[in-house]
């Protein structure tokens, strides 16, 4: 009997190398899920942009309000909040996709606590400065 060359299943279109570093192994999750680990980002991003411009208005338009060393805190806290929060948001978007192609549980949003902490923090400061005003 003579070989005869079976047809193998067509290759999946390829990723990109940088793509199959940041997720190795796994299998594709269902897109609704990527997208919506995708809006969460966005989000996270969305938040961290308005702490980046709560910053820089606290620091340009409120030298009136605050003295300047409390000014300085307030707008650096902030800043490096949104700082954080916009590397932050990365690192999960990538630990929640592994975990969706790995089929193992979620991570905990570790820059949560961190937000809250020092969201807490600037709100206190600025109760103190009106309060003692």
């Amino acid at each position: 009997m003579a070989n005869i060359p079976t047809a193998s299943p067509p290759n999946p279109p390829g990723r990109g190398k940088l793509t199959q570093r940041l997720l190795p192994g796994g299998t594709e999750p269902d897109p609704r899920f990527t997208l919506a680990n995708e809006r969460t980002f966005l989000a996270w991003i969305r938040t961290s942009l308005a702490l980046l411009a709560g910053g820089i208005a606290i620091e340009a338009f409120t030298s009136d309000l605050f003295l300047e060393p409390v000014r300085k805190a307030l707008a650096v806290i902030l800043l490096l909040l949104g700082m954080l929060l916009s590397a932050g948001s990365a690192i999960r978007w990538l630990r929640v996709e592994r975990s969706m192609r790995n089929k193992t549980p979620l991570p905990l949003p570790l820059v949560v606590p961190l937000l809250a902490g020092s969201g807490a923090l600037a709100a206190a400061v600025i109760l103190v400065v009106i309060l003692w005003r």
